[in-house]
Formats: C-alpha cells, structure tokens, sequence
C-alpha cells in the first residue's frame, strides 16, 4: 500500500543556514567592542573613582566651611553656585578670557563644529543659533569628511611614491636595477620591481611616526604657551587629533598671548593637520582590524566544522588574497564584484609580502582595493575606474571611502 502524499512520515532536521560572512565579521566586531567598552570602564572606574570621592569630600567640607564663616545658609549659597555655572555654560569666567562670538572666537567655534571635535567651551544660547547650527552642521560636517577623505587619499599616494623610490635606490644600491634605469620603461626586464608593492604595515607604521612626531612638536607649543605641562599637552593633541573634544584643556583661550597672531596661526596648523592625519591612521589601522576579524572568523569556522575546509578555501578565492597566490602580470586585478581572479595560478608572490602570514590568508577586498592603489601609484601607473563605476559617477577611493563607493556603486548597478 503506497503511502499518501502529506502523510506524516519521518521528517528530516535541517541544517541551520551557515552564517553569513559579513554578518559573522560584524556581530564578532560589536561583541569585541562591547568587551572592550567594558574593560575601559572597568579600568578608568578603578582609577578615577577614588580621586572623584576625595574631591567630593574636599569640596563638602570647604562648602560647609565657608557657610559657617560668611554666615550664609547652604541653600543661598548652592544657588548662588547654580547661578555661576549658569553664567559658565553662556561663556561668562572669572579670568579674563578672549571674547567667545567676535569673529576670531567664532571662527574657531565652526572649526571645531565641522571638524566633529564640539569641545563644548562655546555653544549657541539663543533659539535662531540652534537652529543655525543644525543645518550648518549637516553640510559642514559632511564635507569635513569628504575632505578628510580626499586627503587620506592623497597622503596614501605621496607614501606610496617615496616608499618607491626607497626601493628603487636600494635596488640600484644592490645592483638588482640598471643604474640608467627610468620609471615606466621597459619594467618588464626587472622582475624584483615588478613585483614590489607596498605594504599596508608599513604605511600605518609611517602615518603613526608622523603623528606622534607631529603630537610632540605641538604639546612643545603649548607647554611653552598655555603653561600646561607636557603630558597635560599630549592628552590635549590626542583628545583634539582625535575629535573626542573633551573640553577639559582648550587652547587659544586667554584674551592676551605674547605673539598672538603667529600662535593662533600655529595652533589653526596643528589642529587640521593632526586631525587629518589621526584620521588617516584610523582608516588604516581599521582596514588592519578587519583582517584580525577574518582570521578569528577562518580559526572559528575550522574548529566548528572540520568539513568546511574546502568551502573556506572557495570563500577565501572571492574574497581573499592568498599566501600561495600570485598576482597576474605582477598587479591585483579586481572585478566589479569584488573577485579575485589569479587564485588558479598557484605561483607564489615574488617581491615584498605583507607581513603577518596568516592573516594575510583572510584578507579581504577593502584590503586589496587599498593594495591595489598603492601599486599603481607607485609604479605612475593611471587609476583604471571600472565601466559600472565610471558610469554611475562613483569612484574608488581608499579606505572607508572607497568601502562607501563599492557599496553605492552596487546598488546603483542593481536598480
């Protein structure tokens, strides 16, 4: 007797749906940042807590002191107090401070408006200022980053240039280069040039040398101008390099410095070159964080399935560059979906490896892009701009930006 069809029969479990990728990398990233988040408050809550109840307490027995002396009851003189902190919060000090809204306190009120830093020394008190506020906000910052963004590329493309160059004259020092040698002719004789490209660790390296040079020369200044001392001066270029903008330390506040015009000028220079650069080597540290995701993802993936070792290996050729691959013609060739297409030749890299082989083996396409980027501009070659993308006005770009571009120029493809 055959059996009817819907009868109730044994049913097979199927098998959750392997997680994606993306989703798996983002869920690990926003568990590790929580854990992280809860060790800096573990930490900074150790540190601080005792030194802010001592300070309490101090500030207790003064109140109290200075109640009993003048005679005046506790609640007048809190509300005196609430008063005071009032005038604060409109700009008013007891120093003499320089006026907050003439057109130089303006200024650098907008800066750190655009810039994202909000130090919060000087803030709009009337309605229509708000209201101003928010919609100078939207565009300011908007651009602040795209220009960030502009410079994180152009700052990308002089390293790659000068990191070129050193090999270049290294490789002439060792002989391995004719020294009547000229860039973009006849590469294809010099093997050890063509396949050089720069490494990712390096340019972090050098954009976080530059940054801490450039924080050292400017906590000089303001050692020497504000009066602060010098660690006081670094965790002020830090807050400020970074957009944190804590308002505890604000330069360029007194009424009366001695060079006035030549220190504002500096600080105006320090300020915008710190935060672009501190912004670059985020960018970059980023793309860095990235690859230690994709390897606790491959390490995580192995140990749960011993199966998927062939299915990673397929994952890793659409979306990684492989230790064992070799790129073709001696270059990174993406497609528009992101593929990487010289995983079949299984030659090995010659030339400059990125260090840290295992990750390298999960790398995935931002890290490319960026590689890619680097190579070119190195080697003078012209930025080639996909069909789809050129077509949809959407460039690559480095770093986030170009993330940001691959993404739009997707969906505008889709639609």
């Amino acid at each position: 007797m055959m059996p009817r069809r819907g009868a109730a029969g044994p049913r097979r479990r199927r098998r959750p749906a392997p997680l994606n990728e993306d989703n798996g990398r983002f869920l690990l990233l926003a568990a590790l940042i929580a854990a992280y988040l809860s060790a800096g408050a573990t930490v900074f809550s150790a540190l601080e807590s005792p030194s802010e109840a001592a300070a309490q307490l101090r500030w207790n027995r003064t109140l109290h002191n200075f109640s009993r002396i003048f005679n005046i009851s506790l609640p007048e003189l809190r509300a005196f107090l609430r008063s005071y902190e009032a005038a604060m919060a409109a700009g008013i000090r007891v120093d003499a401070l320089r006026p907050r809204w003439d057109f130089p306190g303006a200024f650098y009120f907008v800066g750190t408006v655009v810039s994202t830093i909000g130090f919060g020394m000087t803030t709009p008190a009337t309605v229509a200022g708000k209201v101003f506020l928010i919609v100078y906000g939207l565009f300011g910052c908007a651009g602040t980053i795209l220009f960030f963004n502009l410079f994180l590329e152009r700052i990308i493309s002089l390293l790659a240039f000068i990191m070129k160059a050193c090999h270049e004259r290294q490789l002439r020092r060792s002989g391995l280069l004719p020294p009547n040698f000229r860039r973009g002719s006849a590469m294809s004789g010099v093997g050890s040039l063509i396949g050089w490209k720069p490494s990712v660790y390096h340019v972090m390296l050098i954009l976080g040398i530059f940054a801490i040079t450039l924080s050292c020369c400017a906590s000089a200044m303001y050692t020497l101008v504000e009066g602060w001392n010098y660690v006081d001066s670094l965790y002020y270029c830090f807050v400020t390099f970074s957009t944190i903008g804590f308002g505890d330390l604000v330069s360029s506040q007194n009424a009366v410095y001695q060079n006035q015009g030549l220190y504002r000028f500096g600080n105006f220079i320090f300020i915008l070159m710190g935060v672009c650069c501190i912004y670059s080597l985020f960018n970059v540290i980023s793309i860095v964080i990235k690859q230690l995701l994709n390897w606790v993802l491959k390490k995580f993936r192995c140990r749960c399935c011993p199966k998927c070792h062939k299915s990673s290996t397929r994952l890793g050729r659409r979306n990684a560059i492989t230790p064992g691959a070799r790129l073709r013609r001696h270059k990174i060739s993406l497609e528009a979906d992101g593929q990487y297409d010289s995983d079949t030749d299984g030659r090995r890299l010659s030339g400059e490896m990125i260090s840290m082989r295992e990750l390298t083996a999960s790398n995935k396409v931002s890290l490319a892009i960026l590689q890619k980027q680097l190579y070119e501009t190195a080697n003078g070659y012209p930025r080639n701009v996909c069909i789809n993308t050129r077509q949809n006005g959407f460039s690559a770009g480095v770093g986030a930006l170009a993330i940001m571009n691959n993404r739009l120029a997707e969906t505008s493809d889709s639609r």
